[in-house]
């Protein structure tokens, strides 16, 4: 493996515990002060902890993506803004809907965002991943700008019949077991759509095989 290759393969794993990494803390955390049996005093003290730890690490997985990437991605700015601002509010309330609202809220903006781009025949997403799609044509462009928007309401739909239907731990663990499976199966099955609008293999870099965070 050449040098590039391995400081990109780095900047890929570097990239998923950005974006996967708070998730999980969130969830151990959770488990660990979580009762053994159902007690809602118990249980929603769990809640609350996981969540400041939530928080803390959305912020050092930012710090972390500035100092080892150079960059931080309008997506994750916009994450962690919603992951500080409804933590506090569950922390504030004592209620944990606030959190699971941040995904419903995150797929939405951006899903509608980008169909209305595409409406007015602008590809939004050529404005973040343009490096990572050489050669990739106009149409394909707005053709990818399409799918993801229309993949992201569906996601925020899921998030609110599976926040609406599932226990909390349920719901934290379909964030991992669920969201994350979808998610990355959907990236990859617009892999022959892009490569017959223009794309290259060599042009697909560590953004092309990561998703947005969840």
């Amino acid at each position: 493996m050449t040098e590039k290759e391995t400081k990109k393969a780095g900047s890929s794993w570097i990239n998923v515990a950005v974006d996967y990494g708070p998730l999980l803390v969130f969830l151990g955390v959770y488990r660990w002060f979580a009762p053994e049996q159902a007690e809602p005093i118990g249980e929603l003290a769990a809640v609350i902890k996981g969540t400041m730890a939530f928080m803390v690490a959305a912020v050092v997985a930012l710090a972390v993506s500035k100092w080892r990437l150079g960059k931080v991605s309008p997506m994750l700015w916009f994450s962690t803004a919603l992951i500080v601002g409804f933590g506090a509010l569950t922390v504030f309330f004592g209620d944990p809907v606030f959190v699971q609202l941040k995904p419903t809220i995150i797929y939405t903006v951006f899903g509608v965002a980008l169909l209305a781009g595409v409406w007015r025949k602008r590809a939004l997403l050529q404005i973040l991943l343009e490096a990572a799609f050489e050669g990739l044509s106009q149409e394909g462009w707005l053709k990818l700008s399409r799918n993801w928007g229309v993949f992201f309401l569906l996601l925020a739909l899921l998030n609110e019949g599976m926040r609406a239907n599932m226990t909390f731990e349920g719901w934290l663990w379909a964030k991992l077991w669920v969201f994350l499976p979808l998610t990355f199966l959907f990236t990859f099955s617009q892999i022959p759509m892009l490569l017959k609008h223009g794309l290259t293999i060599e042009g697909v870099d560590e953004e092309t095989r990561n998703p947005p965070p969840a």
